[in-house]
């Protein structure tokens, strides 16, 4: 997959692009339904995939302080558009300038004049330009004008909900993370790199891997079933999100991921973590042996779920 940046790069070089333009935070069933749809009509016309986004996150420019925490990293954003068929992603670097700009603006530039588009695909409620002025119809417009096709996908639903960002970031914020992988079609997930704890899992007889990761948005204190996937092998998992309340040792949450039915050092290996199912709220316990009781427990719950579902 081919990765520009504009204004920074030059245009690349696709054919005919057909262009999948959003944010695209998480890759939801919403957003990979406009994917589909690209990867379709590119089939169709002989033109390349290609998807387009923002970096940073807009609302990160225009209102830092309300700007949400977002579902994925850029690299695992590169990562999961290639891996749904893209040939091409676009990153437009956003700033303060660029929102200024009215929307025949943005497309006579971008659209137009650096990637020569010959479709763009949106979802229902995108929008864009200054003011958020550029709604689906003055895009439809303006691809008349400019000589390209601008279609939309409609709202995807999953149940009774519209599947979307927001509402992924509220269930996962409330550690609803098996509802949360349903509208975005897979397990919540975070990387990072295993790092050195204190050594508390080991010391009572079950050994943790403490994770520290760069995203943005981490589930609530807590117990969940999880998976940890390293170097490919899915190993699943137990991990505890918090303060370690009944040792009282740290003052900032930790993330401890505990494997279950076996030993490996995994210290300084990079880990991905799934998130399958909460289990519990965390809470102290009077002493150790309670703890690792609860923990026997915990084991054992998340083992008849993984039982009953396909790794």
């Amino acid at each position: 997959m081919q990765i520009a940046t504009y204004p920074d790069d030059a245009a690349p070089r696709w054919h005919n692009p057909v262009l999948a333009l959003g944010n695209f935070d998480g890759l939801h069933r919403g957003h990979m339904k406009i994917i589909d749809r690209v990867r379709q009509r590119a089939g169709e016309r002989g033109a390349t995939p290609a998807a387009m986004t923002f970096d940073p996150h807009p609302p990160r420019v225009l209102r830092p302080d309300k700007a949400p925490a977002l579902l994925m990293t850029n690299v695992q954003k590169i990562e999961a558009l290639r891996r749904s068929g893209m040939q091409g992603l676009a990153f437009v670097r956003f700033t303060q300038e660029l929102s200024l700009w009215a929307p025949e603006t943005f497309v006579r530039a971008v659209l137009v004049e650096w990637l020569h588009v010959s479709e763009v695909w949106v979802g229902a409620n995108f929008l864009f330009g200054h003011k958020r002025a550029g709604t689906f119809s003055v895009l439809r417009s303006l691809g008349a004008r400019y000589g390209f096709r601008a279609e939309k996908i409609d709202p995807v639903r999953y149940k009774d909900f519209v599947v979307s960002s927001t509402r992924v970031r509220r269930l996962l914020s409330e550690g609803r993370v098996d509802e949360a992988g349903a509208l975005l079609g897979h397990h919540y997930f975070i990387d990072g790199t295993v790092v050195r704890g204190a050594g508390r899992g080991r010391s009572i007889g079950v050994p943790t891997a403490n994770l520290a990761t760069d995203n943005d948005l981490v589930p609530p204190a807590g117990v969940y079933a999880t998976l940890a996937i390293v170097d490919g092998i899915v190993l699943p998992s137990v991990t505890n999100i918090g303060l370690r309340p009944t040792f009282g040792d740290v003052t900032a949450p930790v993330i401890e991921a505990h494997v279950l039915d076996e030993d490996r050092d995994l210290y300084d290996a990079q880990l991905r973590l799934s998130f399958v199912q909460r289990l519990r709220d965390e809470r102290v316990f009077p002493d150790v042996d309670a703890l690792r009781a609860q923990i026997d427990a915990d084991r054992r719950s998340a083992q008849r779920l993984f039982g009953r579902i396909s790794l």
